[in-house]
């Protein structure tokens, strides 16, 4: 199947009664597999997100964790689950074999325990991730999942949180110039409410000053960005307006200007 190429999918029974998903008008089973999905962080509070869309559109997913045991207590049999750690690289080679897109929604939780930092994770974690795809020959398409204010170095997160921004963006440069087909999404603040309640504003250059969003839209948006090559090359802040008129999902890649050497995101 070349980029782009769309399949109806189904409601998986088992992620609509953990109340991740809801079962959708029209609902079909799906069609054909559309390919095998690498969901780094899969067991995370947006990365639970992503996997219900996956499962929902129609795809096959493996979640990759430092602890098999971990994806099955959170998804059962729906996906498979693989141990690997992305701060260790030879740990990756299995996990990307066959793999068709990468969705990363990992994130370092460094004030918890100092082995998981912003560089460790957002950085050299993601570094060895891309470089893994790509050493792969089989991933065509990486969504990383960033934040808004990477490109402020003012930013209270930056003070506060061992300058997460930073290593943020320099996680996002290595996907950028890797070569392969990437789109690299950053939300606002992740809040955990129903997606699809209202207008999802995008914009792009790192300049929105603030705005939040459910963790159900970020993972909407970086499933619908697979296969489509408007998402392509591109890099973008989303947050949401609650009081605006939700529309398809679709429609937040309409005018997004590709990447380039001299605007590379922010």
């Amino acid at each position: 199947m070349g980029i782009g190429n769309r399949v109806l999918g189904g409601c998986v029974a088992v992620l609509c009664a953990l109340g991740l998903v809801g079962t959708p008008q029209g609902a079909v089973a799906a069609e054909e597999d559309r390919g095998r999905v690498l969901v780094a962080g899969g067991t995370g509070g947006t990365g639970r997100h992503v996997v219900a869309e996956l499962l929902e559109q129609g795809y096959s997913v493996r979640v990759l964790s430092r602890s098999a045991e971990s994806v099955r207590n959170a998804f059962g049999d729906t996906v498979e689950a693989v141990e690997g750690d992305v701060r260790d690289a030879a740990t990756l080679v299995a996990a990307l074999e066959e793999v068709r897109w990468v969705i990363s929604t990992i994130g370092s939780s460094g004030r918890a325990d100092p082995a998981n930092s912003p560089e460790a994770v957002d950085y050299r974690g993601v570094r060895n991730l891309v470089e893994a795809a790509v050493a792969s020959g089989s991933v065509e398409q990486f969504v990383l999942v960033s934040s808004m204010g990477i490109t402020q170095p003012t930013h209270p997160l930056n003070r506060f949180a061992n300058n997460i921004l930073l290593w943020k963006g320099l996680g996002e440069n290595a996907l950028r110039f890797s070569g392969l087909a990437y789109t690299i999404v950053r939300p606002g603040g992740l809040i955990d409410e129903p997606g699809g309640q209202g207008a999802i504003m995008v914009g792009q250059g790192d300049t929105m000053a603030q705005g939040r969003i459910p963790r159900a839209d970020v993972a909407r948006v970086s499933v619908a960005a697979l296969g489509r090559e408007a998402a392509v090359r591109r890099t973008f802040e989303i947050v949401v307006d609650s009081a605006g008129e939700p529309a398809a999902v679709e429609t937040v890649f309409e005018g997004l200007e590709p990447d380039s050497e001299t605007r590379i995101g922010g």
